[in-house]
């Protein structure tokens, strides 16, 4: 519990790479069931995300090996009445099994992408890829929902959102759309893309962008009212004990992620047409991303255990490895993909 603060960084990255990793093949989901043409240029480079399941997947492990350094409430679970949700090997299980059942999800309908798409398919091929394209968002709001709970929302036994798991992963989601987006003008910056894509392609991706920006400013505003305006002394708690320690990266994630973005996108309409521009913007929206995820999981115990973040050296050699390591580890997909030069 000492060490809470440093481990929730270890927990924020996961989350971040997690969704990254599984927000390419909804993406792709959403571009085929709404029959987007433009899908057709991007979708090797969102496909290629997967690779980075198997460093989630660690992670996770990690995680659930640390018991109670990511879980604080193991720490007095003999001592408090809790429900059933908590029973921890329940949630090993759950979460493991969840893991498994997302990542075979996402490497069938990149098999099955891949196969239309080369155009030695069959009809069947193409049904087969309109049915796991329904089934992918179904699987991304359950397994979502389900880690909002595990990692976020019950680390405060007691404390529950009626909208947090939609609030979560639309979030993470909001904060996918801003990692493909500065990874395509990466590539087309850095001159190692092969298969080129239409400049409107980033358009698209600004458009994306507002539009999450504002269904996440809803979810946001309507679960924070809701519980303010009821006063319900176990429910304000919470928001209380993260204002107290963690109130500057509270109102620093909101204007990441609302009001940046939707003062460039919404009111600059060059903005959605300038590489340079969407980039500043998609960043706002990564940071805020991740600023969000450790303000909720460290905020949720008392503030004598949580620090600002990147003020200790585990911090910061946590996430310059995790980011390296996920470089890497795209690099070397994408080169074996044959999509970089």
């Amino acid at each position: 519990m000492e060490f809470f603060g440093s481990w929730s960084i270890l927990t924020t990255n996961f989350l971040i790479v997690l969704y990254v990793a599984i927000g390419g093949v909804l993406l792709s989901s959403i571009l085929v069931l709404v029959n987007a043409q433009w899908r057709y240029q991007v979708y090797g480079y969102a496909a290629a995300f997967n690779s980075l399941l198997p460093i989630a997947f660690i992670m996770l492990l990690v995680l659930l090996f640390n018991g109670e350094s990511t879980f604080p409430w193991l720490a007095d679970a003999e001592n408090q009445h809790l429900s059933g949700w908590h029973n921890y090997t329940f949630l090993v299980a759950r979460e493991i099994i969840g893991f498994f059942i997302v990542a075979a999800t996402c490497v069938y309908f990149c098999k099955m992408q891949k196969k239309v798409i080369s155009r030695e398919s069959s009809a069947k091929d193409k049904a087969n890829l309109k049915f796991i394209a329904v089934i992918v968002p179904f699987v991304y709001v359950f397994y979502g929902t389900m880690v909002a709970w595990d990692f976020e929302m019950t680390l405060t036994p007691g404390w529950h959102s009626a909208i947090y798991g939609a609030y979560h992963f639309l979030s993470n989601f909001h904060g996918f759309l801003a990692c493909f987006s500065l990874f395509l003008i990466y590539l087309d910056l850095s001159g190692k893309r092969k298969k080129p894509y239409d400049a409107r392609v980033l358009n698209f991706m600004a458009q994306l962008m507002l539009g999450f920006t504002i269904l996440w400013t809803y979810f946001y505003f309507s679960q924070y009212l809701l519980i303010w305006y009821g006063r319900l002394p176990d429910e304000v708690a919470r928001f209380s004990s993260m204002d107290e320690g963690l109130g500057l990266l509270w109102t620093t994630f909101l204007v990441f992620k609302f009001v940046i973005p939707f003062t460039a996108l919404a009111a600059i309409t060059a903005a959605r047409h300038n590489p340079i521009l969407i980039g500043a913007v998609a960043c706002s929206i990564l940071a805020g991303t991740w600023l969000e995820r450790y303000v909720w999981i460290s905020g949720s115990v008392d503030s004598q255990y949580y620090h600002m973040p990147f003020t200790h050296w585990f911090d910061v050699v946590v996430t310059v490895t995790v980011i390296v390591i996920c470089s890497v580890v795209m690099h070397l997909g994408l080169r074996r993909r044959a999509m970089i030069k």
